[in-house]
């Protein structure tokens, strides 16, 4: 049995298509459905009040991604975990291939499985990616990726068409045997939103389990979610997660250079593809984005954050 965790935070209508398709398409497979509500304002959560198939947890604030997905898998106690994304929905097959991957005999050292996630127009999105290095970081600040996609951390010059190993999947779909995510300590919740999974695929990587993405299954994903309403907000965690994973992860030299490159070079170069790609109206998000992200750094430095 699979259980499913999904953090919901103003995702209005996706919530209400999101568990739809579980229940169309859970295939008697689901132990327990979890959705962590981080002070969602906009009622999406209001058709769940007499739902007797999902648990419903209204924690009142936004206690960011992955501090509510632990909260959401200590409700479980199937032997595997699917955290889900609230603007992903299931389709057949989506939970019987992954699991049935994992529960073979000759699978047991993969602990993570991953699967092809659809547009609306069928096509397959490019959600794997390379464990961050310095130098895809700083190749990423630097806009070098949009020459070079071979060394972005995104996994975008592979078509997704077999299944393969790979060092991490996209958080959106991502199961788990629950026996590592609890010998792992779940998602560190330093990390807000953003490069959890990241971190937990490393982690999971060093203790001997591999992650694999499976072509063989499908689900729905809308991408960007909700935050595309909060594009400024989005650039500030993404960024700042991008730090506070090179100081956990890397040399504090290697950590100083990728840090140096988000704060400095990367506005700079950033601003230089707006401006060239004629998005003007994104400056904006962009100015605010990182004037969060440098009052954090000035908080950090003063021991306030």
């Amino acid at each position: 049995m699979i259980d499913i965790v999904i953090v919901n935070w103003n995702a209005g209508a996706q919530l209400a298509q999101c568990i739809a398709s579980i229940r169309a398409h859970g295939e008697n497979l689901v132990g327990n459905c979890t959705v962590i509500d981080n002070g969602s304002a906009d009622g999406s959560t209001a058709f769940l009040d007499q739902a007797d198939d999902v648990d419903l947890v209204l924690a009142g604030q936004n206690l960011g991604f992955g501090r509510a997905c632990n909260l959401g898998a200590t409700r479980a106690s199937s032997p595997y975990l699917l955290f889900l994304n609230p603007d992903a929905c299931l389709l057949p097959g989506s939970l019987a291939a992954p699991l049935a991957y994992l529960q073979a005999s000759d699978h047991t050292g993969v602990g993570i499985v991953g699967i092809q996630l659809v547009d609306k127009a069928g096509n397959v999105q490019r959600t794997c990616a390379h464990t961050p290095t310095p130098f895809r970081l700083i190749a990423k600040s630097l806009g070098l990726t949009a020459l070079f996609g071979q060394w972005d951390v995104q996994m975008k010059t592979w078509d997704h068409a077999v299944t393969r190993p790979i060092d991490q999947v996209m958080g959106a779909f991502f199961m788990i045997r629950r026996d590592l995510f609890d010998r792992l300590g779940g998602f560190d919740e330093r990390f807000f939103v953003y490069f959890e999974e990241v971190d937990l695929s490393r982690r999971a990587a060093q203790a001997g389990y591999g992650t694999i993405y499976l072509a063989e299954a499908q689900a729905y994903h809308k991408g960007g979610g909700v935050s595309e309403q909060v594009k400024a907000h989005r650039l500030f965690y993404s960024l700042r997660s991008r730090i506070q994973y090179a100081f956990k992860h890397f040399s504090r030299s290697a950590a100083l250079l990728v840090s140096f490159a988000t704060l400095v070079v990367e506005p700079l170069s950033r601003l230089a593809l707006l401006i060239g790609a004629r998005q003007f109206g994104e400056i904006g998000d962009l100015t605010h984005g990182y004037r969060l992200l440098w009052r954090w750094v000035f908080a950090s430095a003063k021991g306030t954050a």
